[in-house]
């Protein structure tokens, strides 16, 4: 059976690339590779943001009930 080889997809001009090797002892190897576009980091910290907020909602909400 023949091996196919898929095209790497087309990048976007500002993309952020990573590539990490963890290694974890001698017999343990870990590969990583990530890419991100800057789009992709404001929707990001835009979803931490929000959570943030709705765990403070929470947390606050828990303390109130407490007493």
């Amino acid at each position: 059976m023949p091996v196919v080889q898929e095209e790497p997809s087309p990048s976007h001009p500002e993309e952020i690339k990573s590539v990490f090797d963890l290694r974890v002892g001698k017999h343990i190897t870990l590969q990583g590779s990530a890419r991100i576009t800057p789009a992709g980091v404001i929707c990001t910290g835009i979803a931490v943001a929000a959570m943030t907020l709705a765990l403070g909602y929470l947390a606050s909400t828990t303390s109130r009930r407490g007493r």
